[in-house]
């Protein structure tokens, strides 16, 4: 009995000396990191990587595709901020221009759950804790205010304050951060009129069905040099969640991680900034309304 004893005691003893050791090997591991969304883009070339097409990287936008973001509605030219910036991600993941496909997805669509018949989506979306329970963001390649436009003969257009912008009857695209920005920042005595699109809303002011429209501060420029001429930019305003604009993919897509580590490589180049120039330069020129 005493030799049994002694043998326990030795197997527990064993036990005790493995179970430190494996505590010490374990220790010794580096506390596990989330590598599957840190990579770069030599991880990420077109021969790796599983596009909705094989070979092909395929990249939606609205239809019509306005500038500075898009010139000549014609996504392929790559000109315009967005055509461009759409170019240098493919560039950066080793697909080139005739290895690029464009497609048309609504902008009120694009951030709806469910499958993507595309890769990834650029079109002044952004980024949202909202949208993102049902879609992928990929880093922000852009930072847009909103502004006020105005025509030119609207008490609107005098504005200085937001206050002063409260009493105009404010036209606004449907499911966009602008009417975030507009309930909760301007906070208008009457209810906004909303739009189904972009042109809706364009068409609204050059009718004078509203006083004033609420876009992003690029958007804004564009629509008072050529869409409507007798319109003028109020000011800009932050929005309440900031507006941080992301390629949009399909949820849990396995190419998210790649496109945010080309936007990235673009930022820390200063490639992204210098097509933020060539394309975006007016957008700082905008009176701050607060």
């Amino acid at each position: 009995m005493s030799r049994f004893l002694s043998i326990l005691c030795l197997i527990a003893t064993l036990g005790l000396i493995a179970a430190g050791c494996g505590d010490d090997e374990e220790s010794s591991e580096p506390e596990s990191t989330d590598d599957t969304e840190t990579v770069s883009v030599e991880d990420c070339q077109a021969d790796s990587l599983e596009t909705f097409e094989e070979g092909t990287l395929t990249i939606a936008t609205d239809d019509p595709a306005f500038p500075p973001y898009f010139e000549d509605n014609d996504p392929t030219n790559g000109e315009g901020f967005e055509s461009a910036v759409a170019y240098a991600i493919a560039e950066e993941l080793g697909f080139s221009e005739d290895q690029v496909t464009w497609v048309v997805e609504p902008f009120n669509r694009s951030y709806a759950p469910g499958p993507k018949e595309y890769d990834f989506d650029i079109n002044q979306i952004s980024i949202t804790e909202k949208r993102a329970e049902s879609v992928d963001f990929s880093s922000p390649y852009y930072e847009a205010k909103q502004a006020v436009v105005a025509l030119k003969d609207s008490p609107a257009a005098d504005a200085a304050t937001l206050a002063d912008v409260a009493d105009a009857d404010i036209g606004v695209q449907i499911g966009t951060t602008s009417l975030d920005a507009v309930e909760t920042v301007i906070q208008p005595t009457s209810e906004a009129q909303v739009f189904d699109t972009s042109n809706d809303v364009v068409s609204a002011l050059k009718n004078e069905q509203v006083d004033a429209v609420v876009v992003d501060v690029p958007t804004a420029f564009f629509l008072t040099a050529v869409q409507v001429t007798d319109a003028e930019i109020v000011g800009q305003f932050a929005g309440p969640e900031g507006d941080e604009f992301g390629a949009l993919l399909e949820k849990d897509s396995p190419l998210t991680p790649c496109i945010s580590a080309a936007i990235d490589s673009l930022s820390e180049s200063g490639e992204l900034a210098e097509i933020e120039e060539q394309w975006l330069s007016e957008a700082t020129d905008a009176p701050i309304l607060e």
